[in-house]
């Protein structure tokens, strides 16, 4: 199937025990050229055989379901190398559901109630590298949910980022605050594709999937606190 000027489509799979939920979401993709949902599964533990099974590019996944839940799935999903992104979909605005999926390497989150531009938007975003999570998103997670552990979480974090240099630091804390790349080379004097290159070092060097997870390490941290 060809997408928009002959170039392949999105492969998305659907994950969720809610057969109308899959079907409105099929037939919403559907129309859309440059997107093809190409499996769904009503399971987390379906939906890891299906993403070995398909190789789908993004994974639009529920969070409660039966055998396996979503968080389960993701965490499975993007252990595996080349694996797709994956969008978790969730009823609640904020949930430590969600939190959680985002530390299993999910690229974001959509409510399940979106808007259909915002569904194709997030799906687009996350295939180019860019999270579909809002800064404003990212700091009501952290802040509204109960963490009794925060302390020996924020200790573990610092941690991690001490391998940093004082450059790499900086860029993480940027993340951290949810600014673009651009906003980051604007900010710190940098060249757009030195940035880039920043980013993918970090994400390499502190072994996470995405820049998602680099701005909740810093949040971790309590770096951006004051």
């Amino acid at each position: 199937m060809a997408g928009v000027n002959g170039l392949r489509p999105i492969r998305v799979a659907i994950v969720d025990d809610d057969p109308l939920v899959r079907t409105g979401l099929r037939i919403l993709l559907g129309g859309f050229p440059d997107i093809e949902v190409v499996a769904e599964a009503g399971d987390g533990a379906a939906a890891v055989t299906m993403v070995h099974a398909h190789w789908p590019d993004v994974v639009l996944m529920d969070i409660r379901m039966p055998r396996a839940d979503g968080l389960a799935a993701t965490r499975r999903i993007r252990r595996g190398p080349d694996s797709p992104q994956v969008i978790v979909l969730t009823t609640f605005h904020i949930d430590e559901y969600v939190l959680e999926a985002l530390r299993n390497g999910a690229a974001g989150f959509l409510l399940k109630e979106s808007a259909p531009e915002e569904i194709i938007g997030a799906i687009r975003s996350v295939v180019a590298g860019s999270p579909s999570l809002s800064p404003a998103v990212i700091r009501r997670l952290i802040r509204q949910v109960a963490d009794p552990a925060a302390g020996t979480r924020r200790d573990r974090a610092r941690e991690r980022l001490s391998v940093l240099t004082e450059r790499e630091r900086e860029v993480a804390v940027a993340l951290g605050c949810g600014w673009s790349n651009a906003e980051i080379a604007e900010e710190l004097g940098m060249g757009l594709a030195t940035v880039k290159g920043h980013v993918s070092r970090l994400i390499t060097k502190l072994k996470v999937n995405n820049r998602v997870q680099i701005a909740l390490l810093v949040h971790d941290a309590e770096l951006l606190e004051g």
